[in-house]
């Protein structure tokens, strides 16, 4: 079974509108984005199997995959390789490094799910798809979206913090500042109107201005 697209809008997917849809044949058996319905998901594509770059970001994905799971969050990964590749490379890991791949890989020898999703950058790659990372929410929601040269590998920790600062976002309607990790102070969103921000210093925030205030949750 090849990859196929449900539901595919034109050009590359939006920040804050429906994840492109799609049904794939995987290393865990076929997979709909529909399947991960209430719940988080990390949607991550790799140039090629059996490169060392995406080895090592791999495996730091199995490593980190108790801390998105924490997050209700599921992990799936992407490359235009065969199931059979897949499931080699991921036997090949095991046995050479000792770390055990727990989530999916999606065959895309079609592209129909890297297209839909923007992956293919025929200046950035001499292989079908770039690096690319999709953080969707518990609703099938795009939230954020990152892509990495050929070169670098991911920092997965930094993907593990967004989605706990989407979360934390989400439930408290605050923002988060840069580099923020859970227990640090958020961001209070600025006042709405000259009223308000007339009243914002007096509110109990830990404000340096009307505009920049904290506080802790």
């Amino acid at each position: 079974m090849t990859s196929n697209i449900e539901a595919q809008s034109p050009g590359m997917p939006q920040l804050n509108a429906p994840a492109p849809a799609f049904e794939a044949k995987t290393t865990h058996g076929v997979k709909k984005l529909s399947d991960y319905k209430g719940k988080w998901l990390v949607l991550f594509s790799h140039p090629a199997d059996f490169t060392p770059v995406c080895t090592t970001e791999f495996m730091a994905f199995a490593q980190a995959y108790p801390e998105f799971q924490k997050l209700n969050c599921e992990l799936l990964g992407l490359s235009i390789d065969s199931y059979y590749s897949h499931v080699a490379w991921i036997r090949n890991i095991k046995e050479k490094f000792g770390v055990e791949i727990p989530f999916p890989i999606i065959e895309d020898l079609s592209m129909n799910v890297a297209r839909a999703y923007g992956m293919i950058h025929p200046g950035a790659a001499d292989t079908s798809a770039v690096r690319a990372t999709f953080i969707i929410d518990d609703k099938g929601i795009l939230r954020a979206m990152v892509y990495y040269p050929m070169t670098n590998g991911r920092s997965i920790p930094e993907f593990v913090r967004l989605v706990a600062a989407l979360q934390t976002s989400d439930k408290h309607k605050i923002a988060t500042p840069a580099g923020w990790q859970p227990g640090d102070k958020v961001i209070v969103p600025p006042p709405g109107s000259a009223e308000d921000a007339e009243k914002r210093m007096d509110e109990g925030y830990e404000c340096t201005d009307w505009y920049f205030c904290k506080k802790a949750l």
